[in-house]
């Protein structure tokens, strides 16, 4: 492998774990303990021992593809990660503004395309005659997910404010 100076500073910074942990939880696909390795750079041995404890802190999830074992983030734990990133720093005030701008982001979608989802939306940009029409219709219905996503995890802190974040409970 060659050495470039990031990751030289992030090799001298961060634990094997760290930065096993590090790429396994920025993984959009399952992925092999080799593949992972190479990424965190470090040994296939200490990949594997560092993803098994992973695995058993219930942060990364295996499946068997082809006999290989691979990794990926425990949606669970990446949803409650997200939760805590969402609670910090805000209270339920800021949590009900933040749901109404996600409410009124989608809803301008919806008034602008005239669709009632991002599906919709994309089966539109297949009918379309640009490349890029329908690259930014594409690009628009991701939005439009990855919004829904985040409104959906602020309706369950709204709704579960009080035991989240371990205040009392506060009128709606």
């Amino acid at each position: 492998m060659t050495s470039r100076p990031g990751i030289d500073t992030w090799k001298a910074h961060q634990t094997a774990f760290d930065r096993v942990r590090s790429v396994a939880l920025t993984l959009s696909e399952p992925r092999s303990a080799g593949w992972i390795a190479e990424r965190a750079r470090v040994a296939d041995n200490t990949a594997r021992d560092h993803l098994q404890r992973l695995v058993e802190m219930d942060v990364l999830r295996t499946t068997a593809t082809d006999g290989a074992t691979r990794y990926a983030p425990d949606p669970l734990y990446t949803r409650m990660r997200a939760l805590r990133d969402l609670l910090d720093g805000r209270d339920r005030d800021d949590l009900l503004a933040l749901k109404a701008d996600l409410q009124a982001q989608i809803e301008t979608w919806r008034d602008r395309y005239e669709v009632d989802s991002p599906t919709d939306l994309r089966e539109r940009a297949a009918e379309t005659d640009t490349a890029s029409e329908t690259r930014d219709l594409r690009q628009t219905a991701n939005d439009w997910d990855i919004v829904r996503y985040r409104l959906r995890l602020v309706e369950d802190a709204v709704e579960h404010y009080a035991e989240y974040a371990g205040g009392a409970p506060t009128p709606a």
